[in-house]
């Protein structure tokens, strides 16, 4: 090494002993160590020999330099790490698995969707793509057909990704909580209708309404409330009220929920548009609340509401 560094002009020894061995003096020292120093940080020799002789060299460009170059290196062996981990965690048999596990990851980060799709669908074989790949991939995809054949790799693959997914539901992306709902919505089993009872106090409001429409799915009365305010605000009006009724045959619940619909119809501050929504709500579910309800309803005020609510009765009683 300092034959090298001699030989680049970076530090010559002050003299040569008798027998030939170089002699370097306590500054020599001082510069060896200062060379040590900056190789630490990332120079290169050429660099380190200019930061030591040249007056006009200021440090500020270089060191930016280096730390983008730190942050690049990190980067991939951080992406390597991931893949490395990926692969450990497919448990390959031989190198035959591993190659098949490494050209699914490509394949789900291709830029084709039909590459993507493929991948997802292709995902569930013998060597099945680790259940990280299939978060990370469904959290990013954008195209609505790889998305959802992401959603059902993900559902199949028989591993908990319901943890790695709810990370999503408090992204600062809309878009990215908006596909961990919807993917969690797809999983059947007890922890992903945990994160959905969850997800009902979620601030962002579409993740709410995704995780009532799964929740009212599978019988669980919390996704009511929500459920009712998605017909008020005639978004997803028609799912929510198939999933009231459907949570009102389910539970037993009719009257509790034909009880909440009334008391929505008698808020002055909802709107004509929103009570007739809620009165179409009223008409799917049974028992002796709503019928009464809509009874009342038959000779409202409001002629679209009294039309709606006959017409309902009229079915409802076999005419």
């Amino acid at each position: 090494m300092l034959r090298h560094y001699d030989s680049l002009g970076l530090v010559r020894p002050t003299g040569r002993s008798g027998a030939g061995y170089r002699e370097y003096s306590c500054e020599d020292i001082r510069r060896i160590f200062h060379i040590e120093s900056l190789r630490s940080l990332g120079l290169s020799l050429r660099e380190v020999k200019r930061a030591l002789d040249d007056p006009d060299f200021t440090p500020s460009e270089l060191v930016d330099d280096l730390i983008r170059q730190t942050q690049e290196r990190i980067a991939a062996e951080t992406e390597l790490l991931t893949r490395l981990r990926r692969i450990g965690a497919a448990e390959p048999e031989g190198w035959e698995d591993v190659l098949q596990v490494v050209a699914l990851l490509q394949a789900l980060g291709a830029k084709s969707a039909g590459k993507r799709q493929r991948a997802a669908l292709s995902s569930a074989g013998e060597v099945p793509v680790p259940v990280e790949a299939l978060v990370e991939a469904v959290l990013s995809e954008t195209d609505p057909n790889v998305a959802g054949a992401l959603r059902w790799a993900l559902a199949r693959s028989g591993e908990d990704g319901s943890a790695l997914l709810a990370e999503g539901l408090v992204s600062p992306a809309a878009e990215v909580r908006k596909r961990a709902v919807q993917s969690i919505a797809e999983i059947p089993d007890g922890a992903a209708t945990a994160l959905l009872q969850d997800a009902l106090t979620n601030p962002d409001i579409v993740v709410r309404r995704y995780a009532a429409l799964a929740l009212g799915a599978r019988g669980v009365a919390d996704a009511v409330p929500t459920l009712i305010d998605m017909v008020v605000e005639g978004t997803n009006d028609v799912d929510a009220a198939d999933a009231l009724s459907a949570l009102a045959s389910r539970l037993g619940s009719a009257d509790q929920i034909a009880t909440r619909l009334v008391d929505r119809l008698a808020d002055r501050a909802v709107g004509p548009p929103a009570r007739q929504r809620l009165t179409q709500a009223l008409a799917d579910i049974p028992g002796t609340v709503a019928s009464r309800a809509l009874a009342d309803l038959s000779h409202d005020e409001d002629r679209a509401v009294a039309l709606t609510a006959a017409y309902v009765l009229r079915i409802r009683d076999g005419r």
